[in-house]
């Protein structure tokens, strides 16, 4: 029937566009990190032509990240149906919306240092700082509220929903201090969307086919 239809195609597209999501992210990210240093090493750090290309790389790659991000939350919120919790669901979804757009705001801003002829130190830490912190302590809501609603409604098993609650903790804790940890966050968007695209394979030649 045409409910089973769509129950079998929302997990499906929340799957493929979190795969997409989570590569391109940690992509972005990796990007970012050797083009944009943090600390010490960025007070004296300049871009050169060799980080130029990486930047520009990054800046290509952050739109087409966020748009699977988009599309991987609202498939994962059309997969709950009407039982979400409306409290969880606004964190969950005002958490997504932040997170895109503190990520395309420092994606901006490392675009506005790779035009400059002569990178000022301002602006190479206001883009790791957009990234680092405020991106990633986004992340981390929307990685604690996914879980919350994925263990109440029986979505993700309970080792799935306690993985996302440790890496939602350590990543709103540790922030920017811990280097490379906000590859945490496409991480986990990456095991879940295999466990999701998994069910779905067991699950789907059990479902009686809906009617032409």
């Amino acid at each position: 029937m045409e409910p089973t239809t769509d129950r079998l195609k929302t997990p499906r597209a929340a799957g493929m566009a979190g795969v997409a999501f989570a590569l391109l992210l940690a992509a972005a990210i990796v990007l970012m990190r050797i083009s944009l240093p943090a600390g010490d090493a960025a007070a004296d750090a300049t871009i050169d032509q060799d980080r130029r290309w990486a930047v520009q790389l990054a800046l290509q790659i952050v739109p087409f990240a966020g748009i699977f991000f988009l599309w991987f939350m609202g498939a994962l919120r059309a997969h709950t149906g009407e039982a979400e919790d409306r409290f969880m669901a606004t964190v969950f979804l005002g958490s997504g919306f932040v997170f895109v757009a503190t990520l395309f705001a420092a994606a901006a801003a490392a675009g506005t240092v790779l035009d400059e002829e002569t990178p000022s130190d301002f602006g190479r830490h206001y883009a790791y700082t957009l990234l680092a912190t405020y991106s990633m302590r986004m992340a981390a809501v929307f990685v604690l509220a996914t879980s919350m609603i994925g263990r109440l409604l029986g979505v993700f098993p309970r080792p799935l929903a306690g993985l996302g609650t440790l890496v939602g903790l350590v990543l709103i804790v540790v922030g920017s201090g811990v280097p490379w940890s906000e590859l945490l966050f496409p991480a986990w968007a990456l095991v879940i969307s295999l466990y999701i695209l998994r069910v779905r394979r067991t699950r789907a030649p059990a479902d009686p086919p809906g009617p032409l």
